[in-house]
This record gives structure tokens, sequence and C-alpha cells, in this order.
């Protein structure tokens, strides 16, 4: 590898550390409740993020192809950081929620560039097949920050949000400086070859990107197969903060659970590289709704949902990993960032419907009838799923090679 893209990777292991040590994770549903807001108005919140991020994925993520993975990443981090700061201060309903779509463009800016930088720093320096060694220690180091976070938010929340909320803003300062560290990874040829003027308009890179993912329909099978499952687990996240804060659970003792589930998704997202070689593509495709399906109906049904709800980091240390490498290895450079951003907006249209459902039937029954609710769907879901794979994919599925 080249001095300039080495860099980069370490960088991003910086630049990781540093964006999610986010005292807030795990908490912030919690602190709006305190302060009033109802469930249905988080879920409000919640929706109007993603309906956000949903408008706003593929213009960002087109951002990030034409002006480049740095830029893009060093603004969602300013978004950021404003979110942070309006959480915290605001108590009117409607600023809050220009505060979470300030968030959500935030994290437009960054979902697809994030990958794109790092695996296009690998495959300029000829270092492309270790990506999913490199996506192994991110996601490591992302969960590992997450234990921290949710320890130590868990902790202070006990004593003062204040704390909570001026450490994560001090931190998110800091990750914007890391950030400014990066090398944008550009071949000499593009970088010779094309002025400002022959860049490639926002509509024409979206254009091109969806003729990419017709050509390749596995790409948009990937996408929809992770966020459904993602989408899962995100929305169990968000509501058993509320649900195990009913039950007599402490901040603290909230935070340990999601940072034991944390150390679960960062060692196997760690060791994805041996299971994925044990397994196969199929044993991953096949085994984890399986396992997620399990993980849904113990959360609902048993007095050990905290248990279960730890294992969902199984599902979500591989998946991460896998999908990641699975969907890189068929994305052309020049459209990398805009095609992972419709990952990003394939999940924010799952959540559009189902957090906000999650919301009313957690308002108006309980949250344990909508974790029931989710836990059937999924299997409904689940079931169609098995039958089509088999059908359509299994002893069939392959790695398409890929020209740039």
């Amino acid at each position: 590898m080249s001095t300039t893209y080495r860099k980069n990777i370490i960088v991003e292991y910086l630049f990781i550390i540093a964006c999610n040590l986010d005292l807030t994770r795990g908490l912030w549903m919690i602190y709006l409740a305190l302060r009033g807001f109802s469930l249905i108005e988080l879920g409000i919140f919640e929706s109007a993020f993603h309906v956000t991020s949903f408008l706003m994925e593929v213009p960002t993520g087109a951002v990030a192809d034409i002006w480049g993975r740095k830029a893009s990443r060093l603004w969602g981090r300013v978004c950021f950081l404003g979110s942070l700061v309006i959480m915290f201060t605001a108590g009117s309903f409607f600023v809050q929620l220009v505060g979470f779509m300030v968030c959500a463009v935030g994290y437009n800016l960054e979902s697809g560039a994030g990958d794109a930088l790092v695996y296009d720093s690998l495959k300029l320096d000829g270092e492309a097949s270790g990506y999913k060694k490199v996506a192994g220690r991110r996601e490591f180091l992302y969960q590992a920050s997450a234990i921290v976070a949710y320890v130590v938010g868990g902790y202070l929340a006990t004593r003062d949000y204040s704390y909570i909320f001026i450490i994560s803003i001090v931190l998110a300062v800091a990750s914007i400086l890391v950030g400014s560290l990066f090398s944008e990874p550009v071949s000499r040829k593009k970088e010779e070859s094309q002025t400002k003027e022959e860049r490639p308009s926002v509509r024409k890179q979206t254009a091109l990107s969806i003729r990419v993912v017709r050509e390749r329909p596995r790409i948009a099978f990937l996408i929809l197969f992770s966020e459904i499952i993602f989408a899962a687990i995100v929305t169990e996240y968000f509501y058993l903060q509320n649900y195990w804060k009913g039950n007599g659970f402490s901040e603290f003792q909230i935070g340990v659970i999601f940072a034991v589930s944390a150390l679960t998704s960062g060692v196997f997202g760690l060791y994805t590289n041996r299971i994925e070689k044990r397994l196969g593509e199929h044993g991953v495709l096949l085994s984890m709704p399986v396992l997620l399906i399990i993980c849904l109906w113990g959360i609902a049904l048993t007095p050990y949902h905290y248990l279960f709800y730890i294992m969902t980091g199984v599902i979500q240390g591989i998946l991460s990993v896998a999908i990641s490498d699975y969907i890189n290895m068929l994305i052309p450079s020049g459209q990398r960032a805009t095609i992972l951003s419709f990952q990003s907006m394939a999940f924010s249209f799952i959540m559009i419907i189902l957090f906000p459902l999650t919301g009313l039937l957690g308002d108006h029954i309980s949250i344990r009838t909508a974790f029931i609710v989710i836990a059937a769907i999924m299997t409904a879901g689940g079931s169609a799923y098995f039958i089509y794979y088999s059908r359509r994919f299994y002893g069939n599925v392959h790695r398409e090679d890929h020209q740039d």
C-alpha cells in the first residue's frame, strides 16, 4: 500500500472511535421522554429522521462521488454536532423535529461516503481483497466505542444528563478534527482528466448508479435482505430503552446490556472473515434470518428479553462486515458512494413504516404487544424469504465479477 492510503485506514480507525463515543446512544429516547415527549412524538421524530434520510440519501451519495468522500464525511459530522446541540437545548416539538432532520442529513453524508472512502483507498493500493479484514476491525472498534459510550453514558445519566451531552459535543468536535486528516482517494487518471465542468451532475450520477443496479440485480437483493434485518433490530433497540426503563431497569443497567450486545457484535465482526469461510455465502444468507426470528420471539415472549437482544449482536456483527464486502465487490468505484446510499435509503423506507407503527402500538396497547407484532411480521417475511431463496438462489448464488 502507498503511504497516503495506508494513512487513510489508520485515520479511519481513529475516526470510528471518535464518532461512536456518543454517550447519548441508548439513552436519547429516555431523555426526551423524561422531558415530556410521548412515544408517538418520539416515533414522529424518528420517522422524520428516516423520511429525510430516504429523500436525501441518493443526492448526498452522489455528492460524495462527485465532490469527494472526505468533504461529505466532514459535513456529516458538522450536521451531527448541530443535532446534538438541538436535542440538548430545545424544548419545542418542532425544533426537535428539525434537529432530527439535520441529524438525518449528517447520517446521509456519512453513510455511503465512509465505506466508499475505505474500499477505494484499499483498491487504489491493490489491497481490495483485504477489505473484509479492515471492515471487521472497523466493526470491532465501532462496537468497542459503543461499549464505552453505553457504560459511561448509563452511569452519567444516573447523575445528570447534562454531562452526557457536553462530553458528546466535545467528542463530535474531535471527530471533525480527526476526519480532516483523510486524503481523498482519487485515481491519478481521473484526477488529471476530469475538470469541474466535466464532472457529472447529481442527476446523471444517480442515473448511472441505477443502471448499474439494474444490470446487477444481486446488489438489490443483498441491500433489501440486510436492511430488513437491520431495521427490525434497530426498532427493538430504540423501544427497548423505554420498555426496560418501565420495568425498573436503571440507565446504567440498560447501558450494560447494550454494551454486552455491542461486545458480541464487535467480536463476531472481527472474526467474520473466518466465519464466512466456514459457512459460505449461502450459510450467512440462510442462518441470519433464522437467528433473527428466534431473537425477536425471545424478546417478545420470554423474561430473558435482554439475553435475546444481546444475541442480535451476532447478526449485526456478521452482516455488517459480510454484506458490505459482498456489495462492494459488485460496484464500480465511480458509483460506489451513490449505490451504497441506496442501501441506507432502503433502511429508511422500512423504518418509516415500522418505527411509528411500533410507537402507535406501544402507546395504545403495550410495547410488548408491538414486539409480538414485529416478530410475527418478520416470521411471515422470513418464511417467504426461505421459499424464494431456496427456489431462486440456493445452489446458484455466485459473486459477480465487476469491471470498473
